[in-house]
């Protein structure tokens, strides 16, 4: 079973991963992908370096994803040609790290944790899709929690497709505005049913 999870930032996807993988499921997680693919030398960065610039890169020659981030979260088309570039690459990554999966226990429930998953790359990678949901209120807060100032969290929530229209296409929906315990019922019970299906 290949699952997708999804949700926005500050909906508190990686704390649901996280419970998915404490109930047995393999996890693979799109940003730990996305980092992979953009370290020094690997074509993704030489890409990234020859589009953004050396002005991008630290001392060490790993990626400021600080700066491109401040680059990319400010112009729309700046974000769509970082994503054209990271985006196959992490799709090569995750075909590789699914099939080593499958390969050693082909009944594995794999949950793929893809923040930026739409309708249509859903019908091509995954059999269900799970959505975290959290109110706009929450989301921003936590936000906040992480250190980022009110404008530049809004910039990133704007920044990605609203969580409202990914629940139009989920099979299952986690709300994550409650306690932690809440929320552990509900990864439990989603659990249950995929492993079953």
């Amino acid at each position: 079973m290949i699952v997708g999870l999804t949700g926005s930032i500050g909906t508190g996807k990686s704390t649901v991963a996280a419970m998915f993988a404490g109930l047995g499921a393999a996890i693979v997680d799109f940003d730990v992908l996305a980092h992979e693919v953009i370290q020094p030398e690997r074509p993704a960065w030489e890409k990234i370096v020859a589009v953004f610039g050396g002005g991008v890169l630290r001392p060490d020659q790993t990626i400021d994803r600080a700066k491109l981030g401040d680059i990319v979260f400010r112009d729309p088309a700046r974000l769509a040609e970082l994503n054209r570039i990271v985006h196959p690459a992490v799709f090569a990554a995750d075909r590789e790290r699914t099939a080593a999966i499958l390969a050693e226990n082909p009944s594995a429930v794999v949950i793929k944790d893809i923040p930026l998953l739409t309708a249509e790359v859903a019908r091509r990678m995954v059999d269900k899709v799970v959505v975290v949901y959290a109110s706009p209120d929450v989301q921003l807060a936590r936000l906040l929690g992480r250190g980022l100032t009110e404008e530049e969290a809004k910039r990133r929530i704007a920044a990605q497709m609203p969580v409202d229209e990914k629940l139009k296409f989920a099979d299952y929906v986690i709300d994550n505005d409650g306690t932690r315990e809440e929320t552990k019922a509900q990864v439990e019970n989603v659990y249950a049913a995929l492993a079953a299906a």
